[in-house]
């Protein structure tokens, strides 16, 4: 008995190209006739480079400037951060000896799985029944086996890089401070919703330290946090209440340094990012008639954290403005954007 596994389908254009994504339920029955810890461990191999090439790209796009706006000035700025994807997020190691009730019999390129180890796509890995590994059960159904999930190729399409959309708007506030918002209402999108809420504080530190205020350029610090959600029901006679629940959280800590030069700003910014992100696919499941339901069959969850730093420059051309930065962090970022900015 052949067949394919697809507890999750994340569909990353739809999220790269109108800001949302889409979970689907397909043949989660076979891994889960395995054991719920099969399941999660399999998942969470196959999922976790883009749980966290998203966690990165939530962090980017906060800012283009040092200087805040004047009290009443504001800015729209959207961007698309390019988070690279290293090889090493293609493939997912398994070891059998992790494993319950399945066992991985061959690996992405057909060759055998050597010393209870071998290698199956990630999501962004290769695509195609050539790249196919597969499982076998060892005791619940013997003798039936089941294909590992194909990858999607996606990263050759951008270069090995993932594009992640943000956008902020920016609001002057007294003393030196700018309050940014990230916010998208309730957006339904078939069978679920989805809906993104962040909030920056960039404050000018320079004008606090004696001696150092006068001299032209701006240093701010920032602080950043944002929260993106989808929520989406799945329509299946033989699942009760499932739901696919995807979120990711951000946070910065971050101080900033710029010089406007004419109509050129070179900034850069050293720092720390947070990100975290959760998959869990919720809901009553029977796997074969007579069988007890397995409830809330995945739960999953990864962190991104680490020390960043970013070098940009920013073009501004009366209202209009056009920046480009790169970050150097674990899953380096080339973020580019435009935006309007007024005071």
């Amino acid at each position: 008995m052949k067949k394919q596994f697809r507890f999750i389908v994340m569909a990353l254009g739809l999220l790269l190209t109108s800001t949302s994504l889409t979970f689907a339920q397909g043949n989660l029955d076979d891994l889960l006739k395995g054991s719920q810890a099969d399941a999660n461990y399999l998942a969470q191999g196959y999922l976790e480079p883009f749980l966290k090439v998203t966690a990165t790209g939530l962090n980017q796009g906060w800012f283009n400037t040092a200087k805040p706006h004047k009290i009443a000035g504001f800015d729209i700025t959207a961007s698309v951060a390019f988070v690279s994807l290293p090889a090493s997020a293609k493939l997912f190691t398994v070891d059998n000896a992790r494993l319950q009730n399945i066992e991985l019999t061959n690996s992405v390129d057909g060759s055998a799985v050597t010393n209870g180890q071998g290698q199956i796509p990630t999501i962004f890995g290769p695509a195609g029944d050539e790249n196919q590994a597969s499982f076998d059960f060892k005791e619940s159904f013997p003798g039936s086996s089941f294909d590992a999930p194909d990858g999607s190729d996606f990263g050759d399409y951008f270069s090995n890089r993932v594009p992640i959309p943000v956008a902020n708007v920016g609001i002057g506030l007294p003393k030196g401070t700018e309050l940014k918002v990230r916010w998208t209402p309730k957006i339904d999108i078939g069978d679920g919703e989805l809906s993104m809420i962040g909030f920056g504080l960039m404050h000018d530190i320079k004008q606090h330290i004696p001696g150092i205020k006068l001299l032209p350029f701006d240093l701010s610090a920032l602080v950043t946090y944002s929260r993106f959600n989808v929520n989406v029901d799945f329509n299946d006679p033989n699942v009760q209440n499932g739901k696919g629940d995807f979120t990711v959280t951000g946070t910065t800590v971050q101080a900033i340094i710029s010089k406007k030069i004419s109509v050129l700003t070179p900034y850069a910014a050293i720092g720390y990012g947070f990100g975290k992100a959760s998959v869990d696919v919720k809901g009553s499941y029977v796997l074969e008639e007579g069988t007890p339901a397995v409830n809330d069959p995945v739960s999953l969850s990864t962190t991104q954290n680490g020390p960043r730093v970013t070098a940009g420059l920013r073009l501004k051309l009366l209202i209009l403005t056009i920046h480009a930065d790169y970050t150097l962090q674990k899953y380096s970022t080339l973020t580019a954007g435009v935006g309007l900015s007024i005071r």
